[in-house]
C-alpha cells in the first residue's frame, strides 16, 4: 500500500511542480500560494513514507510517478494555456 500512495503523492508533487514552475514563467501570480500549500502537503507525505519504508524499491514508485506527473502537468497547461 505505501508503494500505491507513494507512487500517487509523488505524481502530484513533481506535477505541481512543473504547474508551479508555469505558473512562475507565465506570471500566473493568483496560483502560487495555493500551488505551494498543496506541493508541501504531498512533499511531507512523500518523505514519511520513505522514511517508513526505508532506502529501497520506494525509490522505483517514486521516481516514476514523479516523472510521469511532470509530463501530465506540461501536457495540462499547454492545452489550457
Amino acid at each position: 500500500m505505501s508503494f500505491a500512495l507513494a507512487f500517487l503523492a509523488s505524481f502530484v508533487f513533481v506535477g505541481l511542480k512543473a504547474l508551479q514552475q508555469l505558473n512562475v514563467v507565465h506570471h500566473k501570480v493568483y496560483w502560487v500560494v495555493p500551488v505551494s500549500f498543496a506541493m508541501a502537503v504531498c512533499e511531507v507525505f512523500v518523505v514519511v513514507q520513505s522514511a517508513r519504508s526505508g532506502w529501497g524499491w520506494i525509490v522505483l514508485p517514486i521516481g516514476l510517478g514523479s516523472g510521469l506527473g511532470c509530463l501530465l502537468a506540461m501536457a495540462i497547461h499547454k492545452r489550457f494555456r
